[in-house]
Order: structure tokens, then sequence, then C-alpha cells
């Protein structure tokens, strides 16, 4: 009894000590060694968690594979959308539509020159934006004096929406590039005042009082220490603000001959094939009749299509 009672007892661990061996066995004829599949299930699921840590750096290739992934998803849904039996091929034509008829566009119908137009206007407003709101930002951030007289200026006209300049720059500067780039300039001059002045502000204290104690000029502090600290901040904030530049380039090239936002002004009538999105038409008929519009007197004239 005794002797049976021990063998039953010992059974088990014997058990074990084979499982164990040949799990070892099997481990040593492959380059890894196999996990269960609740190990495995929980080693992915760790290593997905940590993509969720708070502010954790993403590497490289994975940021690719996301950025991929998203342009995949947007354009399959887009897709499937487009042809969807309750989606008119009028409304909403597939990717591969939009894509020929940007082809066509820019091969056979001009669309470079009208966008190198719209370019020149961006860049010459938002340089002249900047020229103008860097030091008076600057001067704001730096020197609450100039902040207390500047401010209450600037501050009422981030709250006037541009296209209300429209009527007085057309009376003023008339339907040429003069009026354009002023209502560029208008939308976004405001802003850029007060984000140069934050970014300004950002500048530590202690590096001001240090070049002030060594016997720096006001002049030298503003151009030696303040405009290198902040210049990071005043690319990033430039950068933004050239975006919302872009949003206005419409409302500013309504009455414009040429131009990417003359494709708006042409679009008498949406015909097949034809997309009309973020203020650029693309027509996907060859044959798609567009016509240019004529300003008379700060106002556009549509003709009819023949």
């Amino acid at each position: 009894m005794a002797a049976g009672g021990m063998n039953n007892a010992d059974s088990p661990g014997i058990q074990e000590r084979f499982f164990r061996t040949w799990l070892n066995m099997e481990a040593a004829t492959t380059s890894q060694p196999i996990l269960p599949i609740e190990r495995r299930r929980d080693f992915f699921l760790q290593h997905f968690a940590t993509l969720w840590e708070f502010r954790k750096p993403v590497i490289q290739p994975i940021k690719i594979s996301l950025a991929v992934l998203a342009w995949f998803v947007f354009l399959l849904g887009w897709h499937l959308l487009a042809k969807a039996s309750f989606t008119p091929d009028a409304l909403l034509p597939t990717p591969g539509k939009v894509l020929s008829a940007l082809v066509e566009l820019f091969a056979n119908r001009g669309f470079g020159m009208d966008v190198l137009h719209s370019l020149r206007r961006i860049a010459i407003s938002f340089g002249l934006a900047v020229a103008v709101a860097l030091p008076l930002g600057m001067l704001m951030g730096t020197f609450p004096v100039a902040e207390s007289f500047l401010n209450p200026l600037v501050s009422p006209f981030r709250y006037l929406p541009a296209p209300s300049f429209v009527p007085l720059l057309l009376m003023w500067l008339g339907t040429g590039d003069s009026q354009k780039i002023a209502l560029l300039v208008l939308g976004v001059v405001w802003f850029l005042m007060t984000l140069f002045m934050d970014n300004t502000k950002a500048v530590r204290t202690e590096i001001v009082e240090c070049s002030r104690t060594l016997g720096a000029r006001r002049a030298n502090v503003l151009w030696r220490v303040i405009l290198p600290s902040a210049l990071p901040s005043y690319l990033d904030t430039a950068r933004q603000m050239l975006a919302v530049s872009w949003t206005y380039l419409v409302i500013a090239e309504i009455v414009v001959v040429e131009g990417v936002s003359d494709a708006v002004a042409v679009c008498r009538a949406v015909e097949a094939d034809t997309l009309c999105t973020g203020g650029h038409a693309f027509g996907t008929d060859v044959e798609a009749r567009l016509r240019r519009a004529y300003a008379t007197r700060g106002l556009v004239v549509f003709t009819d299509p023949d």
C-alpha cells in the first residue's frame, strides 16, 4: 500500500519532468522557444499597448507605416463611397478619375501657370505679413509698454473676417494683384503679431537679465539674444500661419483672371465626372467646357457654356 501510494504520488512529478524535457527538446530544434498561445497573446498585447504610452516617441518605420496606412484607408473609403449605388458619379468621382483629371489639367490646360501665379501671390503677401508682424511682435513681447499701446489696436482686427475688407480693397486698389496681396496680408498679419508676441514672451527672463548684466544694449539683446532664442518658435508659427494664408487665396482670387481659383470662377455648371474640391476644379471629362470669367468693375460675370 505504501509502495503503491508512493508510486501514485510520484507519477505527476514524473509526467511533469517528462513534459519539461520534451519542451526543451522542441526549443533546441527551433531558433526560438515555442510559447503557449496565452503567452504569445500577452506578448503582442504588451507591445501594442506600449504604442499608446503618453508622449512616447514612435520609431521611424512605424511612423511611415502608419502614414501609408492612413492614406490607404482614406483612399479606400473614398473609392468605396464613390462606387456605392446611392452616390451619383457627377458628385463624387473615384480617386482614379480625379488623378487622371489632375494630369489632364497640368498636361493640356496650362494649370501649372495658374499654380505659379497663386504661389507668387502667397509668397509676396506672406513675406510682407512676416516683415510687419515680426518686429512689432518682438517689441510687444519684450516691452510691456509697447504691448499696452499696440495690443488694444491689434486685438479687435483679429476678430474681423478678412472677406469684409474686399469691397474697400476693390475701391482702393482695383482688381489687380495689389488687391489680392493686400487681402492675403490682412488675413494673417494680426494673428502673426499676437503669436510672435507670445513666442517672444516664452524666452527665459534669466537669459535677458544675464545679457543686460553683462552690459548688452537693448538693440543687442533684441537681435542677439531674444531673436536667436525665439527663432524656432517663430518658424513654427510662420509654418502654421502659412496654411491659414492659403485658406484666403480663393477669396482673394474671386475676381482674378489667372490663378488656381480661376477654376472656381469657370465652374458655371458641374458636368459629368467633374469634381470641384478645395477651390480647384478637376475636369475629368476631356471635352468638359470650361470658360474663364470676366472681371468688370470688381464683379465676376459668368457666360453660359455653348
